[in-house]
């Protein structure tokens, strides 16, 4: 079961907090500049994987699955591939001995 989170509803006191932030005019948007502009050497993103070590797939499971591994928290995809892992390895052993 997921949990539901009440949002945060902002309070006179936020609102004063960012009330010397005025809203954009026409002619601020006509100046504004584009991130490549302001900061044209700064690397976007984690860039290309120079040596891939998994595989990018589309899987689909059954919820009870998913379920199981998302209610252990965040990582659930990896957890997913170490039993994976874990199950082809004794496959293969068994396979073999």
């Amino acid at each position: 079961m997921r949990k539901t989170v009440a949002k945060k509803r902002y309070t006179a006191r936020d609102m004063r907090a960012v009330s010397d932030n005025p809203e954009w005019t026409k002619d601020d948007f006509v100046r504004a500049k584009t991130f490549d502009e302001v900061f044209p050497t700064m690397r976007k993103g984690r860039g290309p994987n120079r040596a891939p070590t998994k595989q990018q797939v589309t899987l689909r499971l059954s919820p009870d699955v998913v379920d199981y591994f998302k209610a252990e928290g965040p990582g659930w995809q990896s957890r997913i591939d170490e039993t994976l892992v874990k199950i082809v390895k004794r496959k293969r052993s068994s396979d073999t001995g």
